[in-house]
């Protein structure tokens, strides 16, 4: 053996290495599947996504299913871990490009002997970023149970008019000014990452803690959505995922969140004033 020579195990760590992207690439699909099966089985939920989106009704009409849950502290722990890992399995997909351009960028600076596990690091950062939000919609889920304008059991909202509310308060919010900002830093990583690179892996958690929240700004008033056509919705998750997804790739599309908007004011009044309608 020459003097130069490196030992098998330290070859094949670097060849691992060299594979970087595909590393991280794997990682994120292992997330994303690992998230998906989880929502879809229920997990902890006396019924998986797929019986709940069987059973869903009609947009704001009670369905009677017993008893309202008790919200204990295994429940707690059990909606915050149903709310995040929904969140992972809507929200990675949209991630995943700009996950690959900081492991891209990475690849080329200093810190090329660290590229997978940096660009881990960031998508941890920028999952953190949205369980502040699944902590905050669990709290929100156990408010709307406790005044009685959410059915328990399947997770949706009990009244038409507060259900019209909702959808006309995401309306306006697509319409907004820090919509359009939050969603002009996610449809162009390429800036974000020019400007608020840092270095290290605390530099890592918090770029990607910093790019979850700037798409926790352009996507909550969406995901709050979830509340009008059931939390588990199957329909409801991806059809909700999918916008979102054409909302931040098709950065040329700029009338898709305004167009959105109206539809959702426009749907919204109508459901508001059905009852009013209705009772005439």
């Amino acid at each position: 053996m020459s003097v130069n020579s490196k030992p098998p195990q330290t070859g094949a760590v670097e060849s691992l290495l060299r594979h970087d992207r595909a590393i991280v690439l794997f990682s994120v699909c292992l997330i994303l599947l690992g998230a998906s099966w989880y929502t879809i089985a229920g997990v902890g939920m006396d019924m998986s996504a797929i019986q709940m989106t069987r059973m869903a009704g009609p947009i704001g009409e009670p369905m009677s299913m017993g008893a309202a849950p008790h919200w204990s502290a295994t429940y707690w722990v059990l909606i915050f871990l149903m709310w995040w890992v929904m969140m992972i399995a809507m929200m990675t997909p949209s991630a995943a490009p700009t996950v690959l351009l900081y492991v891209a960028i990475k690849r080329m600076g200093a810190e090329k002997d660290q590229v997978a596990l940096l660009g881990l690091v960031f998508l941890s950062g920028y999952l953190i970023a949205w369980a502040v939000f699944s902590a905050l919609a669990t709290g929100a889920q156990w408010g709307l149970e406790h005044i009685g304008l959410s059915d328990g059991p399947m997770m949706t909202i009990r009244s038409k008019t507060f259900a019209g509310f909702v959808l006309v308060a995401a309306g306006v919010y697509q319409l907004s000014s820090l919509k359009t900002a939050c969603l002009r830093h996610c449809q162009s990583p390429a800036q974000f990452l020019a400007k608020h690179h840092r270095s290290g892996a605390t530099g890592a958690l918090r770029t990607g803690t910093l790019h979850g929240l700037y798409c926790l700004g352009c996507c909550w008033a969406l995901m709050a959505l979830l509340f009008v056509g059931g939390i588990m919705n199957l329909l409801w998750i991806v059809g909700i995922a999918l916008y979102v997804a054409l909302e931040k790739l098709l950065p040329r599309a700029q009338w898709i969140a305004p167009a959105t908007g109206i539809v959702l004011i426009a749907f919204g009044v109508w459901l508001i004033s059905a009852p009013i309608f209705s009772a005439s």
